[in-house]
């Protein structure tokens, strides 16, 4: 399914180095023709020091023509500037991992650096050593150790710029040999760097750039960029799928989502799915969740509902066909194509089958809901199940979840009886009224500081303007 490929549209928001496994998986695929792939591949070869790749790749698309001198040029260079870097950067290296350097150096980084100058002549432009030969390092594919100078520069740079920079490098090169714990650190950390309201020369994106003018949008294009590389460590880490919802479920988050990248819908709504079965479990037999995280479905649909005219896809659309448009046959119909669209995805195709099973227990919850007595063949053929399969998968899903308080299979008349008692008058009004204290506060909040700015205390008309922007 061509067509909902998201490849296209992701890879301008990462690295080269990371853009290489997505085009690996097309090529896998075969959704579009291979010659295209490995064009593609190609060009993004061409831009790093990982001449035998690109060679390897010129040869398959150029069979019958010779490989350009350009390449051997460009490797002799790059041996040479490897050898060069590589005494610069030892010479800071052989300084610093010193036992009596170790135990001297403090929290403090200018007065560390204060302390190498003093005692080793080591200055700030000799340290930045460290960050060329990563980053050269990086470039040609040696990842781990381009991780470790990277993480050494970073330690005693006071550069705001190069270590940005480094903390990009850094977490590219975490993801791209798999250290998932080390890169999700590294991923809280950049994120935290990002979200606090630091100069616009800290967040530089990694392609470099930034707009000392527009601080607001540069990290408009920061938070977009790490929406993006976030995908990598969340669906990896084994907590993954959570820690996602936390992070773009958050204001700050969901607000990027909608305005620069409403696609990553797709990878919001795909962790909600997979996570709502574990939220549903007795809570003796589950991880604690947050509140975020138990009603991620429904801010989820809130979200799909708003930007259905910006991004739609089987995923979306069958969360909205279930809990919009209440049409289970529609939401069956989306989710066999949303199988698909997950088998093919790069980073959820392993959870193909977690996915399926939450769907079909969403659906199955869904239509538990509105009916007090279901026939279990119609309803495993909502399932796509047959029905011998569905007999036992609807069994162990009651047997499971909080389902079993209140569903009952009746086996001479293969029906499911739900006896939901009603909710008490109280528990409603608690629920209505939940957040209700903290709203007010809220909105006292914004009218005392609107009466802060203007030198007094605020009117009743003055406030209004910031209580309806707020």
């Amino acid at each position: 399914m061509a067509e909902h490929d998201l490849s296209k549209t992701i890879i301008p928001f990462l690295d080269r180095h990371l853009s290489f496994p997505l085009l690996a998986h097309l090529s896998d695929l075969a959704l579009f023709p291979v010659e295209e792939v490995t064009a593609a591949q190609y060009e993004l070869a061409k831009g790093t020091n990982m001449f035998d790749y690109a060679v390897s790749l010129f040869v398959q698309i150029h069979r019958d023509e010779k490989v350009p001198a350009e390449f051997d040029e460009k490797r002799e260079n790059a041996v040479s500037t490897n050898e060069r870097l590589q005494q610069e950067a030892q010479a800071v290296l052989d300084v610093i991992e010193n036992p009596d350097v170790a135990q001297a150096l403090r929290q403090d980084k200018n007065q560390n650096l204060q302390y190498l100058k003093d005692n080793y002549n080591l200055t700030l432009d000799q340290i930045t050593a460290l960050y060329n030969f990563g980053k050269f390092q990086y470039s040609y594919g040696n990842y781990s150790g381009a991780a470790d100078y990277l993480y050494h520069f970073r330690v005693l740079s006071t550069d705001n710029d190069l270590n940005t920079s480094a903390h990009w490098g850094k977490l590219a090169s975490d993801i791209l040999t798999g250290r998932w714990e080390v890169a999700l650190e590294e991923l809280n950390t950049l994120r935290d760097a990002i979200d606090s309201r630091s100069p616009p020369s800290v967040l530089v994106s990694s392609s470099g750039t930034s707009s000392a003018s527009e601080p607001a949008l540069v990290q408009l294009h920061s938070r977009t960029w790490l929406a993006h590389w976030s995908l990598f460590v969340y669906f990896n880490h084994p907590q993954g799928r959570t820690l996602l919802l936390e992070t773009f479920l958050s204001p700050t988050y969901l607000n990027t989502i909608q305005t620069s990248c409403p696609w990553v819908l797709r990878y919001l709504a795909t962790a909600a799915i997979l996570s709502r079965k574990a939220s549903a479990l007795p809570a003796s037999t589950s991880t604690p969740v947050s509140a975020r995280v138990r009603n991620a479905i429904r801010e989820v649909v809130k979200v799909i509902q708003t930007e259905e005219y910006q991004y739609q896809d089987p995923v979306t659309a069958f969360l909205k066909e279930l809990y919009i448009e209440f049409d289970f046959e529609a939401a069956q119909r989306e989710l066999t194509l949303a199988e698909k669209v997950v088998g093919d995805d790069f980073f959820l195709g392993e959870f193909r089958e977690e996915f399926l099973d939450n769907a079909r227990y969403l659906i199955s919850e869904a239509y538990c809901r509105i009916h007090q007595k279901i026939d279990i063949a119609d309803l495993s053929e909502r399932l796509n199940l047959s029905r011998d399969e569905g007999e036992k998968w609807i069994v162990n899903l009651i047997r499971e979840t909080r389902m079993g308080a209140d569903a009952k299979i009746d086996l001479e008349k293969n029906v499911i009886e739900i006896n939901r008692p009603p909710l008490p008058v109280y528990q409603t009004i608690i629920e209505k009224t939940r957040g209700l204290a903290l709203r007010t506060q809220a909105l006292g909040a914004v009218a005392a500081r609107s009466g802060q700015q203007n030198g007094g205390v605020a009117k009743p008309e003055a406030a209004a303007p910031a209580v309806a922007v707020k």
